[in-house]
């Protein structure tokens, strides 16, 4: 990529990618410039450091998987809209492991902070799948973080390479995906 040309996005992009391959915890400006073709502080012309090319890693990861769950939920309710955002979930950080972990712990300043509007944005989508439960807006909170904890422990160990014994951990995901179905509000009326 030629000098002249490399834009903010074109280097959170590069960031993003780089931190899938070597592992977030060890992207630097100066690994990431050595990427670009770059030296270290041309990058400061687009980012304004490290904690800000992290904090616009978790902008685009986080708008990447709302993107992605809600076009998997698309047309979908019930235990299918579960079974899609839970699939579209794990498969996002399975794909972008180190993107993804640029989201944990992210902390965003606010309204109008990119970062907020995107994870209000997969928020959203969530507690539209608990909605189809039944479960009241005052248990949403804790229905969202047990999900996302769930969902989330999951795809985060199975892309560590967690899962080295016996027995297929993509048949484990699924039977995850039914124990919570089965354990959600309403699940005894689906059942009758």
């Amino acid at each position: 990529m030629p000098r002249g040309r490399l834009t903010a996005a074109d280097v959170v992009r590069a960031g993003a990618e780089l931190a899938d391959e070597i592992g977030y915890q060890d992207l630097t400006m100066g690994v990431l410039a050595q990427r670009l073709g770059v030296r270290t502080p041309s990058l400061y012309k687009h980012v304004d450091g490290l904690d800000d090319l992290r904090h616009r890693i978790a902008t685009l990861a986080t708008t990447e998987l709302g993107e992605a769950v809600r076009a998997a939920l698309q047309g979908k309710a019930g235990s299918d809209a579960l079974a899609a955002f839970a699939r579209a979930f794990g498969a996002y950080v399975t794909a972008h492991p180190g993107r993804y972990t640029a989201t944990t712990g992210a902390e965003v300043s606010g309204p109008g902070d990119e970062l907020y509007d995107a994870s209000a944005r997969v928020l959203d989508s969530m507690a539209a799948v608990l909605r189809g439960y039944g479960v009241e807006e005052g248990e949403m909170v804790h229905a969202i973080r047990t999900l996302r904890c769930l969902f989330h422990g999951f795809a985060a160990l199975q892309s560590a390479n967690g899962f080295q014994w016996s027995g297929d951990a993509d048949e484990s995901f699924e039977w995850l995906i039914g124990f919570v179905d089965r354990g959600l509000p309403g699940a005894d009326d689906r059942l009758t």
